[in-house]
């Protein structure tokens, strides 16, 4: 791999000779592979016991993190039912250097593709407030579909500036993370494309950047609270001097920081330190504005009696184009775009309560009706045929194993398929 001249430079500099060599050797060699076990679906050692792959040993820095190499990991029926996430090793470690509490509200602020946000949703363990923000649009949708794939109850999924969403929610979280955009250093080896887009200005331009993202998001932060910003470069302009900066005018400790070096670790490379707030200010956020509307919640009810038994507990709001969702407690208003709150119950058209996706991979494991597939049978379900079954008539949790995989509805001893087109696994 031929790395830019400028970067060499630099990291010879920082290095010396001898260990640069080291550092430039591991470029040589195949990127990493890691996957994250969701702790929400399934706990680790028995998703040792089950995975369809090997799997090469524990990632150090993460207990629910594994090296794999397998190439078709994402194609798998247990990556479709959220029981893992596919995550680059070294960017395992941003996330429990948080220390999230069950309880807590929590922010990842620049959150797409969704590897950290899923990560801090296990620390929550369907408790508290996360809000998940991702400025760019199509970035925020995968985003929004990870959160759904998992099974996460408890997370908004919105789209706006750090500096917009500042404003509506001053001091309000007790723990931030901040994966700031960068040059993208670490990235070289499983992404090669990056190293076109590397220069000395972008790193510049990067640096700038991540100071005004920093900020805001310090303004959001409660008095006592903590921040981890992570990056998967090495530039010291988008590390540690973006770090130390907030510390010079009193309003942060830094607690502590570390960089993951490809030569050293098991990973691409990543930063991350853990700062905390010394300065204050009014916390306050008004509640999220509920919209309520009683034939919609009625339907939901009657669906979910009969489909569940006992309905998941919260409040219910409808949108104004029929969508139901079922808001987590504490959310507060977001002056955003919001693609994602809670959990999507289903549709109401003014006649027909139609139940969503979301709801089937957030509660399908306790629906009355379940159709438990072998892992081979789901791969029909996934390409969006139907399946033969002995269930009685009424929609349904389809399973691979036990895990949910979608809605069925079956008619006559066939579950017709209702999962949505543009999440059917390729022929």
């Amino acid at each position: 791999m031929n790395l830019p001249e400028e970067f060499s430079e630099r990291m010879k500099r920082r290095f010396g000779e001898e260990e640069y060599a080291a550092f430039l050797a591991a470029f040589q060699e195949p990127p990493v592979k890691g996957l994250r076990v969701n702790p929400l679906k399934i706990s680790a050692e028995r998703f040792c016991a089950v995975s369809p792959f090997p799997l090469g040993g524990k990632v150090p820095w993460e207990k629910n993190g594994f090296y794999h190499g397998e190439e078709r990991a994402g194609g798998d029926v247990y990556h479709f039912a959220g029981l893992y996430y596919l995550q680059e090793p070294s960017a395992m470690s941003a996330a429990p250097l948080l220390g999230v509490c069950e309880g807590e509200r929590v922010l990842d602020l620049c959150a797409a593709p969704g590897g950290k946000t899923t990560r801090l949703a296990a620390d929550l363990n369907g408790t508290g407030v996360l809000v998940a923000n991702e400025i760019d649009g199509a970035r925020a949708k995968i985003l929004s579909q990870n959160v759904e794939r998992m099974g996460i109850t408890n997370c908004a999924v919105v789209s706006a500036s750090p500096e917009k969403l500042a404003k509506s929610l001053p001091c309000y979280f007790d723990k931030i993370l901040v994966d700031a955009p960068c040059s993208g250093e670490g990235m070289f080896r499983k992404e090669p494309e990056a190293l076109s887009h590397w220069s000395e200005a972008n790193v510049k331009l990067c640096a700038a950047r991540q100071k005004e993202i920093l900020a805001s998001a310090f303004a959001m932060l409660r008095e006592g609270g903590e921040l981890v910003y992570s990056t998967c470069t090495f530039a010291e302009e988008e590390t540690m001097e973006r770090v130390i900066e907030p510390d010079r005018d009193g309003t942060a400790e830094l607690v502590c920081a570390r960089y993951y070096y490809p030569h050293e670790v098991r990973g691409e490379g990543h930063f991350i330190a853990l700062l905390k707030k010394k300065g204050g200010g009014t916390r306050g956020a008004k509640p999220f504005p509920v919209r309520r509307d009683r034939a919609a919640e009625e339907a939901f009810r009657t669906f979910a009696e009969d489909f569940f038994g006992t309905p998941p507990q919260g409040e219910i709001s409808t949108l104004a184009d029929g969508r139901m969702y079922l808001v987590p407690a504490g959310m507060p208003a977001l002056d955003a775009h919001v693609l994602r709150l809670g959990v999507e119950l289903g549709e109401w058209d003014g006649r027909v309560f139609k139940p969503a996706h979301a709801l089937a991979m957030a509660f399908g494991a306790q629906a009355k009706r379940q159709e438990h597939l072998s892992r081979a049978a789901s791969l029909a379900y996934l390409r969006g045929e139907t399946v033969p079954s002995d269930l009685a008539d009424g929609w349904c949790a389809v399973c691979v194993e036990e895990f949910p995989l979608g809605l069925g509805k079956c008619v006559h001893g066939v579950i017709k398929n209702h999962l949505p087109k543009g999440l059917r696994a390729i022929k």
